[in-house]
């Protein structure tokens, strides 16, 4: 029997630690990650290089990877020391070292992917140096996709700087696919790249697949205060269009109350709520269940639970 197909869109930790569970699954998985950010050991990389953002895709496939746990933690690794290599991951330097030997982000993620033993594909959205901008609810334009996280303000829109060219091949994999993940992760800046990309929306409204959204377990600071599980859907609608998610994934878990007064007061984060008054009237399908973990003190999904729900969807719908 064929293999279903899913593709996920996203970024950050959100779409590595849904990969980290749903490789072990009998699925066939095309992971498309953004490429704007600009922190960090990614964002030197991209002044002095010229490179669109390799960081997020360098933590989806080590997360993938089916190499023993050693060679990926060294991908995962930062230089300490004190010249201009500190703080950089060594993922990001072997594909920055690829991308300036190949001129291609594609081809050196596939190059990737065979040391690291990647049994599925990962694509760039992009190959282009995207620049994300955020205009605020006040009418404050913030440009970086850093600065609109650190900006603690709430959007009424996000946007490229440049026109940007999709990769090919995401078209192709979003027409195949039987399900598409809209992955958990910052609402604006791992998810919203996709999706202000017209020809992705439009892409997406065109596939046979389900669309199915996994919804934060925490609010972000100024961008997404008080939002409930509704209100997520709400702003991914307004890119992607009414009625479009078939189904989200929530968690029900009851965490420590010590453990949320420390995200609530040192991060300013607070429980997504599930209020089931808002989308118990709405159309799309809502599957909970006991997602989280806070085993080292942080709050986490758990992967394989998550990967479970996700691939029972795909046999039951798709």
């Amino acid at each position: 029997m064929q293999r279903k197909k899913i593709v996920l869109l996203g970024g950050g930790t959100g779409a590595s630690t849904i990969l980290r569970g749903l490789k072990y699954f009998p699925v066939d998985i095309t992971a498309v990650i953004t490429v704007s950010d600009n922190g960090r050991s990614t964002g030197r990389l991209r002044k002095e290089f010229s490179t669109p953002a390799v960081g997020d895709i360098r933590h989806v496939l080590s997360n993938l990877s089916t190499l023993p746990n050693e060679v990926k933690d060294i991908m995962e690794y930062r230089m300490s020391t004190y010249s201009d290599l500190n703080g950089h991951a060594m993922g990001n330097l072997l594909l920055t070292a690829l991308y300036q030997k190949t001129g291609s982000l594609k081809k050196s993620i596939e190059d990737f992917s065979q040391l690291l033993g990647v049994e599925h594909t990962v694509l760039p959205l992009s190959e282009d140096c995207l620049t994300l901008m955020g205009e605020t609810d006040d009418g404050e334009i913030i440009e970086g996709e850093e600065e609109i996280t650190l900006a603690n303000k709430q959007y009424k829109r996000i946007f490229y700087k440049e026109e940007p060219t999709i990769t090919n091949e995401v078209f192709v994999a979003i027409a195949e696919a039987d399900l598409i993940l809209l992955s958990m992760g910052s609402l604006y800046t791992s998810i919203m790249p996709h999706l202000i990309c017209k020809d992705v929306v439009n892409s997406i409204n065109k596939s046979k697949a389900k669309v199915m959204y996994i919804c934060n377990a925490m609010t972000q600071p100024g961008e997404t205060d008080g939002f409930g599980v509704s209100d997520h859907i709400n702003t991914l609608e307004k890119y992607l269009g009414k009625d479009v998610i078939d189904c989200v994934i929530v968690s029900n878990t009851i965490l420590p109350k010590d453990i949320l007064d420390k995200y609530s007061s040192e991060e300013q984060k607070d429980l997504v709520k599930i209020d089931y008054e808002n989308i118990n009237k709405c159309h799309y399908e809502v599957l909970e269940d006991d997602l989280l973990t806070t085993e080292d003190g942080t709050i986490k999904h758990d992967s394989l639970k998550l990967s479970s729900i996700i691939f029972s969807y795909l046999m039951r719908k798709c």
